[in-house]
């Protein structure tokens, strides 16, 4: 298939994904909306990727872009009724650009958490063989605050009611890291805004800490993500 993918800093891309997309195959198209690169026509694309980013889904004053990128989600979710992937800013992104509303949480969420699958998770195809709990990666500080209307919880914790949700049949957002690889920590520390969030929840010398602590789970963390690839590749092939 043909992916094409919304990045909105060039360290946030989509990850070790890029290796399953190569072993199958999958050509995926990169789109750098922070760098003024334009959004491309839709024909022939099977899927849209959206990623991460250190800006809020509400600075479009400070990110113009931001409004283009909310109408092409719209469009392609709601009009064209594609497949959809979003992760942490494309997760808040998809819930904005369909009408739920995103804002702060009272306390950012960084560092290696759980969540938990809702009934309609553990029933949904996207975790199939995964569940009913998910290790992952959290680096955030927004959250959507009241999801739109259709959507679908697939999974929550007690930071955040919305880890993962679905509207229609084949838009996913989650807002937790699926897409992590041994660099991630250190690319992402780089950035000062993750940097500073980083630092506050969790202290000055977190970002080292929390390499060490991800490098005993990476290999779970491929495997999750690779499960789920193909939980994806199968909707989409089924779309």
């Amino acid at each position: 298939m043909r992916i094409l993918v919304f990045q909105h800093v060039d360290v946030e891309h989509p990850g070790i994904f890029r290796e399953f997309w190569a072993e199958q195959g999958h050509e995926w198209v990169p789109v750098e909306l922070d760098a003024g690169e334009a959004i491309p026509s839709f024909d022939g694309f099977d899927l849209l990727a959206v990623f991460g980013g250190p800006m809020d889904v509400w600075q479009e004053a400070t990110h113009p872009w931001l409004v283009a990128e909310k109408a092409a989600i719209r469009r392609w979710v709601m009009e064209l009724k594609r497949p959809y992937l979003g992760i942490c800013l494309g997760h808040q992104l998809l819930g904005a650009a369909l009408g739920g509303t995103v804002g702060p949480m009272k306390t950012p969420e960084v560092g290696l958490t759980t969540v938990g699958l809702t009934d309609a998770g553990r029933a949904d195809p996207i975790f199939a063989g995964l569940g009913p709990t998910v290790e992952c990666l959290q680096w955030h500080g927004a959250e959507i605050s009241k999801p739109p209307q259709g959507a679908e919880i697939l999974g929550a914790n007690a930071a955040c009611a919305t880890q993962a949700i679905r509207w229609g049949r084949h838009a996913y957002g989650f807002q937790y890291h699926l897409e992590v690889m041994d660099t991630t920590v250190a690319d992402w520390a780089a950035i000062p805004e993750y940097k500073e969030s980083l630092e506050r929840a969790m202290g000055a010398s977190a970002a080292a800490t929390l390499d060490e602590a991800m490098a005993s789970r990476l290999a779970d963390f491929r495997a999750a993500a690779r499960k789920l690839n193909d939980n994806l590749a199968a909707i989409v092939a089924s779309a």
